[in-house]
């Protein structure tokens, strides 16, 4: 029998799937995964092995019977990756930020994935693994996912001229542009990490990707100009849209303007 804890929670499924059958057949990392570099030993096992993760894990967050372990080893993989590729090239990579824009992009994927840890977490795993269950888990997804929004912001600043160029034509003042979504990036996490309007900020961000996706790389996509970097970038803004969806599914019920730490403490 399906189950469908909410519309991110499928819309997440759904994009694993699609992401791991489009690395079965490119036989590649898609661009949701840190760099890999092209000499590494059996690099295109280790491929074929994410994507078949991806799409395993996404028809099993799709079914009660199997969502739990689903969850589970999603959650296990990406850690994984977290914490022994992305975190160590933020030290590794120059420049910096780009670093750290790539960790921020495994971050989200970890953060939706903990998320439907704790909503499906059997009995035994919260008697386990208590801290990464519960009110205790949420906010540990829930401040992976404000972190990494942060350098998502400072790069539309940094980066001002690579941004400047994907703002669609007919938008007046393509720099406010620029800055406004690179602003909204900032306050975001912000207000994600210090559980002030998190709610509502998580929300505008899903919407901020979504607009993202439609207005920039649609036409882009449908002018047939393209550019494999290009179509990369599509995968990755679907990717942590999808994610995020899934952390904002996760404040459900707290009110839009409220202190999210006070009124999970007082549960």
């Amino acid at each position: 029998m399906m189950s469908i804890a909410s519309f991110g929670h499928a819309f997440f499924a759904l994009t694993l799937i699609a992401l791991g059958i489009l690395g079965l057949i490119k036989g590649d990392f898609d661009a949701t995964w840190p760099s890999v570099p092209k000499d590494m030993p059996a690099r295109m096992v280790l491929a074929y092995l994410c994507a078949f993760i991806y799409l395993a894990s996404g028809i099993g967050l799709l079914w009660r019977r199997t969502a739990a372990v689903a969850s589970r080893v999603l959650l296990a993989y990406l850690l994984t990756w977290l914490l022994f590729v992305s975190l160590p090239q933020i030290f590794l990579l120059h420049p910096t930020l780009l670093a750290a824009w790539g960790f921020g992009k495994t971050a989200v994927m970890v953060a939706g994935a903990w998320v439907l840890y704790v909503w499906f977490a059997g009995d035994l795993d919260r008697q386990r693994l208590a801290f990464a269950t519960g009110d205790k888990g949420l906010r540990i997804a829930r401040a992976l996912f404000g972190l990494a929004l942060i350098p998502f912001g400072l790069a539309h600043f940094v980066y001002l001229k690579e941004t400047v160029v994907l703002i669609p034509g007919w938008l007046p003042s393509p720099v406010f542009w620029a800055y406004f979504t690179g602003g909204a990036f900032f306050a975001a996490g912000v207000a994600v990490l210090v559980g002030v309007y998190a709610r509502l900020a998580a929300v505008l961000l899903v919407l901020q990707l979504a607009m993202f996706a439609l207005l920039v790389w649609v036409p882009i996509a449908a002018s047939g100009k393209i550019s494999a970097f290009q179509w990369g970038e599509v995968v990755v803004t679907v990717a942590l849209m999808s994610a995020a969806w899934v952390v904002a599914d996760s404040y459900k019920g707290m009110p839009w303007l409220a202190n999210t730490h006070a009124q999970m403490r007082r549960r």
